[in-house]
Order: structure tokens, then C-alpha cells, then sequence
């Protein structure tokens, strides 16, 4: 790694309405060196990132990038993504952007065509890929349709398309959400491999362990602010985490023992194909008992997603029994399912667990909105509807400008939060959580791990599905491993080793 800077951002700040997201910002870049960004939801992390990548203008500001002619840095001017890859700066968004039905090359082409005469040259720019994917010992097929791969190779041919537009500064907005733990070691050693080759990193995540493995130096933002930048030498995941929130977090959660009660969600022999027809879920039977938490783990693709979608009615069942306090549940009824008594935390929280463009107040009674207070008959009752918004908000600590904003003006943690307002207060008896923190802050994962242990010490049946071992085994009583559409291994939580359950999790039979 050279001392030299590959980019200099100075007192960069941006304002939207309410809010001051970055507030004179000041962050550098060396070549060749992977700089991570950490910061809750809402610091101001991906703001500055798309001022950076030109999607956002600030207000105040300068930028300096080193554009390899041997000149040093240069003030620059960046009013767009086009003048950002000009300048050298690629970056790989949390979500991807390709276009599913696009090969490989044609997604890495699509907006830096060669063309010969009036066609593509597609022959010349799948040479192009094929000579970074070897040069980077990065495999992928450039004739492979995209949505066909895997979330990793994915994620790698988002890279290539940084680097066939001769990226020398990549940004990497939580690269590792999505991953599994062996694609997120294989992304690590592609960062190594392009830092050895002069590419520069700026590395946006919460997994503070990551961070510590990988990153040369780490900047922390609180509040649209720069609060310090230092090395994994210097620094500890608590220490990180002090930085992060102003305060000491517990990174495990404190619970006492579990006093399971009666059997709250009995599940008989499930069976759930996918859209091939195919058995993912294969004759799963376990139970959840009051006052517990069942923990599923397993790497994600097992049939974890519709093991849970079928459990909350969100997807028919081939075979099988729910029963829940006793009573047979209709499947595909969430609403029945619902007014039972279960709750559910979705693992995608877009598309299952908010609606984006309605406010807090309306998201707040997603599952209530017919019932009394909020509605007589066909009658909506507004204020009755606002009044609880604004009571969650604050008993929940959702950072919002307001009860009256849209959900999608807020950032994932407090977006997280809002759904877990909803869900945990109204009565419910069984609590579903699919991977209840993924993507969030170390604050919120804190607040959430919080609520869950308290539902659970109030009685609460809770199933808790996480492709985090770490998560699972702070916080499940029992840990049930799926793999291939099974429970392969059904354990006390104070018995299971990190090394069996990874094993079984591949797998391997247990020893």
C-alpha cells in the first residue's frame, strides 16, 4: 500500500429536507488500500458514497482524485456516474444492478458498447472479459444468464463491470450482506488481489470482524459526521463499536435461562416445492414451546426461505400440519395466521415487510388497519391511526422526522424498527424472525437481539432463522440445522460448538 492518496474528499456536506446527512466530511483514499467505512443506519455512510459515485450533488465541497498521469491529485468536478467512471471510480451497490435476463457480457457492456461499424462487438469485449477474469482469478461465464448464478458470482461480475470500465477506485457498499461465509472469504482474497494491482477500496459494512480482518485503516461515522479513523492495530470490535454509537453496545446479548411453557407453533411433517416443482423443504417436523427461542441454521439456499414463507402463509405447502396454540391453521392465510396470535419479522424487508411509498403511520397498522381503534367498519379513524404511529416511534426509538414520512426515506435499521413496532405491539403468542438483522448497524442489531430475548422472556414462542452463527448461538435456547430441505441436527444451545454446527451446516453427519 503507497502512502500517495487516490482520492481526497474535503468538507463535503449535503442536506435534505430535515435532515444534514453529511455534515463537512472530510475522508482519503490511499492506492492500493482497502479504507473502511463504518457507521449505524442513517450516519451518513451511502450519502457520501453517492456524492462520491456522482448520484448525489453536495452542496458544499471538493473532490480530488489522482487520475494516474503522474500530476499528483486533482480538483475534479463530479456531477454524475458517467463523470465518476471517467475519473476511474467504479462501485458495487448493496443491490445489484444488473439485468437479470442479460448474459454476463452483456450486463458488463451495457453503457461501454464496442461496436464495429453499426453492431456490437461482442466477440471483442467477451475477449475483454475473459482477460480480467483470468488476470483476477475471477471465474465467470461472460454467456451465463445472470439470473441463473449464484449471489457471489453475482456480486463478481458487478466487479468485473467496475473494472472493464478501468475502475482504479472501487466502492463496496456491504458487499458481505447477501454472502455466505465461504463466498465472503472468496470476495476478501479478490480484494486482496485487486489492492495488489494498485486498485484503491472503500469497504462500507457493519460486520465489525470483517473489518478488523481485512481493512487497512477505518473510518467511523456518527450523526453525518467523521468521528475518527483508525487502524485494526489500534482498535478493538467493542472499541469500534463505542465509535460508532457514542456509547459502550453489548455485542452479546444478556439472557438468563429459558422456562419453556406449552408447545405455542407445532410443526407436522412440512413439505414445500419451489417454483421447479422440486422439494425444498422435506417432512419438517419440530416445535416451539412458550417462552423460548428455536434457532434454524443454516447457509442460506437451504430451503430456510420457504420453510418460513410457508409457516406464515405467504406460500402454499405440499404436505404437512400448523398448528399454533392447538388449532390447525388454513395455509396461505397471513391474515387468519395473524389474528391467531403470530407475528413476523421478514427477511426481506422491501418487499414482505413495509410498504415503501406509504407513511409510518399506515405501515404502522398493516396487520391492525380493519380492526378497532383504526377502523369502524369502513371508517378509517386517522387520528386513532396517527396516535399510534407517534406512540411506537418513540417507544420503539425509530429516527424519523415524523410519523407522516414515506417508509423508503429512512434508513434500514430504523426501517427494521418500524416492522418490529408493528409486529411485537399487538398480542401475539408466536414471533417468526427471518434473519432479523441482517444488513443493520451494531446499534440496532443491539435493540433488536434486546426485544427478541424480552418477548421470549414474556412467554413468547419464538422461531428465529439466521445464516449468522454468531447470532444464533447468542440467542437460541435450541438450534435446529437445515441443510437440503432437512433438520439434520436438533440441539441445546449450551451444547453446540461453532466448528459442529459449521460442519453440519456443510453437510457433514454430526460426530
Amino acid at each position: 500500500m503507497s502512502e500517495a492518496l487516490a482520492l481526497d474528499v474535503r468538507n463535503i456536506t449535503k442536506r435534505f429536507p430535515g435532515v444534514l446527512a453529511n455534515d463537512h466530511v472530510n475522508f482519503n483514499l490511499r492506492k492500493g488500500e482497502i479504507h473502511a467505512l463504518l457507521g449505524e443506519n442513517g450516519a451518513g455512510k451511502s450519502t457520501l458514497m453517492n456524492i462520491i459515485y456522482g448520484l448525489y450533488s453536495p452542496d458544499e465541497g471538493e473532490f480530488y482524485i489522482d487520475n494516474d498521469s503522474g500530476s499528483g491529485l486533482q480538483k475534479v468536478e463530479i456531477e454524475s456516474p458517467l463523470d465518476a467512471i471517467q475519473m476511474g471510480v467504479g462501485m458495487v451497490h448493496q443491490h445489484f444492478m444488473l439485468v437479470p435476463v442479460f448474459t454476463v457480457a452483456e450486463n458488463i457492456m451495457l453503457g461501454s458498447e464496442i461496436t464495429r461499424g453499426l453492431s456490437l462487438d461482442q466477440r471483442t469485449a467477451e475477449k475483454k472479459i475473459r482477460e480480467l477474469t483470468q488476470e483476477y482469478n475471477m471465474e465467470a461465464d461472460p454467456h451465463a444468464i445472470v439470473e441463473d448464478l449464484p449471489v457471489g458470482v453475482q456480486q463478481r461480475v458487478e466487479i468485473i463491470k467496475a473494472l472493464y470500465r478501468r475502475a482504479r477506485i472501487l466502492v463496496l457498499d456491504e458487499p458481505t450482506a447477501v454472502l455466505t461465509p465461504q463466498e465472503a472469504e472468496d470476495l476478501f482474497r479478490v480484494m486482496h488481489q485487486l489492492t495488489e494491482r494498485g486498485v484503491s477500496i472503500i469497504f462500507i459494512t457493519h460486520k465489525l470482524k470483517e473489518v478488523l480482518a481485512i481493512a487497512d485503516r477505518i473510518t467511523v461515522m456518527r450523526r453525518g459526521q467523521v468521528v475518527g479513523t483508525t487502524t485494526p492495530a489500534e482498535t478493538s470490535e467493542s472499541g469500534l463499536a463505542s465509535m460508532m454509537v457514542g456509547r459502550e453496545v453489548l455485542l452479546q446479548v444478556e439472557k438468563g435461562p429459558a422456562a419453556p411453557g406449552k408447545v405455542i407453533m407445532d410443526v407436522q411433517g412440512l413439505t414445500v416445492v419451489d417454483e421447479r416443482k422440486i422439494d425444498v423443504v422435506n417432512n419438517v417436523s419440530f416445535q416451539v414451546r412458550a417462552g423460548e427461542v428455536l434457532g434454524i441454521a443454516g447457509v442460506q439456499g437451504n430451503g430456510q426461505t420457504e420453510l418460513v414463507e410457508a409457516i406464515t402463509g405467504l406460500r402454499s405447502y405440499k404436505y404437512g400440519r400448523l398448528i399454533l396454540e392447538g388449532k390447525e391453521m388454513p395455509p396461505t392465510n397471513p391474515r387468519h395466521l395473524v389474528e391467531a396470535g403470530m407475528a413476523h419479522i421478514p427477511e426481506d424487508r422491501h418487499k414482505h415487510g413495509l410498504v415503501l411509498a406509504y407513511s409510518l403511520a399506515d405501515n404502522a397498522v398493516l396487520c391492525t388497519y380493519y380492526q378497532p381503534p383504526f377502523a369502524t367498519g369502513v371508517q378509517r379513524n386517522p387520528k386513532a391511526i396517527l396516535e399510534n404511529a407517534q406512540e411506537l416511534l418513540t417507544r420503539f426509538d425509530v429516527r424519523a422526522p415524523g410519523p407522516m414520512v414515506s417508509a423508503s426515506t429512512l434508513s434500514g435499521g430504523n426501517q427494521q424498527k418500524v416492522i418490529v413496532a408493528r409486529e411485537l405491539s399487538r398480542p401475539v403468542c408466536f414471533l417468526v424472525a427471518n434473519q432479523p438483522t441482517r444488513g443493520l448497524d451494531v446499534g440496532s442489531i443491539e435493540y433488536i437481539h434486546r426485544e427478541i430475548i424480552e418477548m421470549r422472556d414474556k412467554g413468547m414462542a419464538v422461531l428465529l432463522v439466521s445464516a449468522e452463527l454468531d447470532e444464533i448461538m447468542s440467542l437460541a435456547d435450541r438450534i435446529a440445522v437445515m441443510y437440503h430441505g432437512q433438520i439434520v441436527a436438533t440441539m441445546e444451545a449450551t451444547q453446540a460448538t461453532k466448528e459442529e454446527l459449521g460442519l453440519l451446516m456443510a453437510g457433514s453427519s454430526r460426530a
